[in-house]
């Protein structure tokens, strides 16, 4: 995606690009390798999720994955709710989660400290100088997901990118790239949870 049309895009959904709108990801590695080819089987336990669009382009280089706790869990099922209230599918369900994944592990992390990345916070966090909104409003599992959905709706296309891409158009993260190692683990909690 040229950086015309992310400025243009991020412009649409009324946030700022300077600085950054999100915080780059808690983990500072290299960025994974990608292969859109590889493409991995997800594992649904409830019947009834549309498999088709939860990876619909196959991962994207070695996967990651972390045991989630109650609170992270309970996370998840929020995002999942707040997709389903801006009337989104289920992959949009995953880009969410797996860019909550990458940007805080699923903790509605507060400010760290002299370990925060600017001024961000919560699940995707974002910035409140960068005009995603309040403390109080991002630190909301709802309102942050549905501000990050209304940014990745604005995205020309982002049903055909591959999750990283659609992921960094909106965060514009430091690290674009490690927002696809969790695409496999956002697939199968989407999988377990959506129709919960």
């Amino acid at each position: 995606m040229n950086t015309i049309m992310r400025k243009s895009v991020l412009g649409i959904a009324g946030l700022a690009i300077a600085g950054g709108l999100a915080a780059g990801p808690l983990n500072h590695g290299e960025p994974t390798t990608t292969n859109p080819a590889v493409a991995v089987a997800v594992q649904a336990d409830k019947p009834g999720v549309d498999k088709t669009k939860l990876i619909p382009h196959g991962v994207q280089g070695k996967q990651s994955r972390i045991d989630l706790g109650d609170e992270q869990t309970a996370n998840v099922k929020a995002i999942i709710a707040a997709t389903k209230k801006a009337d989104m599918d289920e992959r949009a369900a995953v880009v969410a989660i797996a860019t909550a994944l990458q940007e805080s592990k699923l903790e509605n992390l507060g400010h760290l400290g002299a370990r925060n990345d600017h001024d961000s916070q919560g699940l995707f966090q974002q910035r409140p100088s960068s005009g995603w909104g309040t403390v109080e409003q991002i630190t909301d599992p709802e309102y942050a997901t549905l501000a990050f959905l209304k940014g990745l709706k604005q995205v020309d296309g982002w049903q055909d990118m591959p999750l990283t891409e659609a992921a960094q158009t909106v965060q514009v993260s430091a690290y674009p790239f490690h927002y696809a190692q969790w695409e496999q683990q956002a697939a199968d909690l989407v999988a377990k949870h959506w129709n919960n």
